[in-house]
């Protein structure tokens, strides 16, 4: 694993999410992916499907909203790795996802959103800054989402607004990031991978992206290639 890049990609237990999606997607570009997710059980599933298919992965426990687990998960970076080439936040919930107004909004499930998309993806952020600093040239990338964009766009109701209100503050704090760590070598970008299929329960479009179309994306802003457009 040392002669490998690592990368850490959160939110990654879910066999249909874009987490695993991303995880996969490093592993074929070389990269040894740490899968994180609550359920470890199921991520550990995932971890093992990618090494049954000769690739490099493994999985811990994290709840981003756990400040024991973000230790946990930085002292398992630090012990097998000793660095980290790429932080992929992707942890996200919607607990407001029937909600269609900030008039109707449920201020405990917009206060769960963010915590885990903006304060989780922080926290977790500064106890990775050692092992991120410890790599070459590494690159954070938090997954962000259009939903954020209905912030300020003079709407007449916000969608599921504690998670639009999150990705938007998360918006906010990638570019804070970027500002304070310009020059140390680590590269803090959003992305935003746009409407993906992942939750067929909410009812997904028929033209939302599928996972493994979405976190080409993500990856390569992970890994700073993309590929040119023809």
């Amino acid at each position: 694993m040392n002669e490998s890049k690592v990368a850490l990609v959160t939110g990654a237990s879910r066999a249909q999410g874009l987490g695993f999606a991303v995880a996969r997607d490093l592993a074929t570009r070389g990269y040894h992916a740490v899968l994180a997710g609550r359920n470890l059980e199921q991520t550990r599933e995932l971890a093992a499907r990618l090494t049954a298919e000769g690739l490099s992965a493994d999985a811990v426990r994290l709840d981003v909203t756990d400040p024991a687990d973000v230790e946990a998960c930085a002292g398992h970076l630090r012990t097998t790795a000793g660095r980290l080439d790429a932080l992929v936040n992707n942890a996200a919930n919607m607990p407001d996802f029937t909600v269609t107004s900030l008039l109707d909004a449920d201020i405990a499930a917009a206060r769960a959103a963010y915590d885990v998309v903006v304060l989780g993806t922080w926290a977790l952020t500064l106890a990775c800054l050692p092992l991120l600093r410890a790599a070459p040239a590494a690159r954070i990338v938090n997954v962000s989402s259009g939903a954020a964009a209905q912030i300020g766009a003079d709407v007449d109701a916000v969608r599921a607004p504690g998670y639009a209100l999150a990705k938007y503050a998360l918006e906010g704090l990638t570019t804070a990031l970027a500002a304070e760590l310009r020059g140390t070598g680590i590269h803090v970008e959003a992305v935003d991978p746009g409407s993906v299929a992942t939750h067929p329960e909410r009812g997904d479009d028929a033209d939302d992206r599928s996972p493994t179309e979405a976190a080409l994306d993500i990856a390569a802003a992970a890994t700073g290639y993309r590929i040119p457009v023809t």
